[in-house]
């Protein structure tokens, strides 16, 4: 289990001005959950991530990971970044082993494990392909197989998505989706994508403008439809799905009233 309590971080703005990003931000991710933060950009989603990361410290409130507080940066949790962060002059295999060659996993294990993860996400022949020679989707996949190198308790996606086309984008939703019902990994993943977020969400949470806040929390099964479906057609054309699409909608443009729906 994953907590974030009361979470706010507070930045000193070039001008000398105080920058509220985030503001008593409450809430749990649950094992074997994708929870998806959505709102429009500077509402604090990347903010929040990089703390649970490790890589931003709060200003007040706390993180728990399985009750013990996020302090920095650690194996138990791993990062897939927008833009992929693969080192060129490696090979794919070499670049999934990269966790494990730091902490001093044996040379034969770690890339016994790398083939593993490089299989799972259907890469097993790319596997002494430089990053270059792949596809801006293929390449994140290897960041997704990387991130899981290590084994971490939670996966965090920052709009891991966003820069791919749309026949891309719903190959690597459905990529993600196969990983966690394989996996059955936590995940938090951040998008400004309504549909993105109610397709991948087993919770979405909705956050304002600045301060970032959690302004209102959807439950969602629509993910488990697409995971036993292996398609998602059947999801988009859900009445259950336009119809909280829209809601949704209507609360990003008008954020007047914090809500909590089921």
């Amino acid at each position: 289990m994953l907590s974030i309590r009361n979470a706010s971080v507070v930045f000193d703005a070039a001008d000398g001005s105080r920058v509220n990003a985030l503001e008593n931000v409450s809430f749990d991710i649950p094992p074997k959950s994708i929870v998806v933060a959505l709102g429009a950009s500077g509402c604090g989603k990347s903010t929040l991530l990089n703390a649970i990361a490790g890589f931003l410290p709060l200003t007040s409130g706390e993180i728990l990971l399985d009750g013990r507080p996020v302090e920095g940066p650690g194996g138990d949790r791993g990062v897939v970044f927008q833009k992929d962060t693969l080192l060129p002059w490696a090979t794919v295999l070499d670049n999934v082993a990269l966790g494990l060659r730091y902490r001093g996993v044996p040379r034969a294990e770690r890339r016994d494990r790398a083939r593993e993860l490089l299989a799972l996400v259907g890469l097993q022949d790319f596997a002494t392909k430089p990053p270059y020679e792949l596809s801006g989707g293929m390449r994140q996949r290897v960041g997704i197989a990387r991130a899981l190198a290590t084994d971490p308790k939670i996966l965090l996606m920052d709009e891991p998505f966003g820069a791919l086309d749309s026949l891309t984008r719903e190959t690597m939703q459905q990529l993600l989706v196969d990983v966690w019902s394989r996996t059955g990994k936590q995940v938090f993943f951040i998008t400004h994508s309504i549909e993105e977020a109610l397709t991948l969400g087993t919770e979405i949470l909705v956050m304002s403008p600045r301060p970032g806040r959690v302004i209102a929390r959807y439950k969602a099964d629509f993910v488990r439809d697409f995971a036993a479906a292996g398609d998602i057609g059947g999801v988009l054309n859900d009445p259950a799905f336009g119809q909280l699409r829209a809601e949704i909608r209507a609360l990003i443009h008008h954020p007047t009233q914090t809500r909590t729906a089921a």
